[in-house]
């Protein structure tokens, strides 16, 4: 018997697949729990996934899990859901309400196995402590501009934040590109194993985030960490153990080319409500930070 669950989206929706995949299998523990995704390295060390495959690499799926075989398929999409659209449930509870699961508070959870464990605190341990900034988030390829202002940390902001805890702390930017580096700090641009970056957790005391895969991650890693928000929201994509700061944003801004959803993830600019970048309290975030 099986329960076959399948994962489309992008790295930070596969982490938060991982607690809705513990739903799976804790509402059918008899089944072994097979994921179909773009990312399996997120799901090789859950004790609760008897096997990954990557999307589009299931040679002989088919006839080794579903012919005459009694088998539950999750492949439903939450994201086109009346809860999703009118922001009224968190991610991965209206994941697991979507395949009629028994929700229990499952959260993300990531494993790293001996070696990734290695590689992380070889690769970035520094004399002082880490403190971590994610300022430009999303795929490295397909967004239009450097800049995504529907999620990304404002530059002045960034700078800001960095110059005030420069002085006791190691800052690692992650970014997209070079066109939004903060002076003085270690960034990190080029693209790198998954669970390599999400290694940069393991090792930081402190963490100011965006709406992207750090996040996620750092939940699923119990790290406490202060995230902005800006064109999406902490209801439908955040977590309560973090400090999640909103963005205040214009009011009765139009909207001509929204859909289903307000704004667009990669921050198109004719979409932008924006007549100036500081939407944030820099005060509340430097005070959120220090603890």
């Amino acid at each position: 018997m099986y329960s076959i669950f399948h994962i489309e989206g992008g790295l930070g929706k596969h982490v938060a697949a991982t607690a809705v995949a513990q739903c799976i299998k804790n509402n059918h523990p008899d089944r072994h729990l097979i994921v179909v995704c773009s990312y399996p390295e997120l799901f090789l060390s859950l004790p609760y996934v008897d096997r990954v495959y990557r999307y589009s690499m299931t040679p002989y799926f088919y006839q080794d899990y579903i012919q005459d075989q009694d088998t539950l398929i999750f492949k439903h999409e939450p994201y086109f859901t009346d809860d999703h659209i009118h922001k009224r449930l968190p991610l991965v509870e209206n994941w697991c309400k979507l395949y009629n699961l028994k929700y229990n508070e499952e959260q993300p959870n990531l494993q790293f196995n001996v070696r990734q464990y290695q590689i992380a605190l070889n690769k970035w341990s520094r004399e002082r402590p880490v403190m971590l900034i994610h300022t430009n988030g999303g795929p490295l390829d397909g967004q239009p501009y450097p800049y995504s202002w529907a999620r990304d940390m404002p530059y002045p902001l960034a700078m800001e934040i960095a110059q005030h805890f420069s002085q006791q702390y190691h800052i690692i930017q992650i970014t997209r590109n070079q066109e939004t580096v903060i002076p003085g700090v270690e960034v990190v641009t080029d693209q790198i194993p998954n669970m390599e970056l999400f290694g940069l957790l393991l090792v930081s005391q402190k963490q100011l985030l965006i709406d992207s895969c750090l996040q996620h991650a750092a939940a699923a890693l119990n790290k406490p960490s202060t995230v902005l928000w800006v064109g999406t929201s902490p209801k439908i994509f955040g977590y309560d153990i973090h400090n999640n700061i909103e963005a205040t944003l214009p009011k009765n801004v139009k909207l001509p080319d929204s859909y289903l959803f307000d704004y667009n993830f990669h921050g198109m600019a004719h979409e932008c409500p924006l007549t100036d970048l500081n939407i944030f309290d820099s005060e509340e975030i430097i005070n959120s930070l220090t603890y």
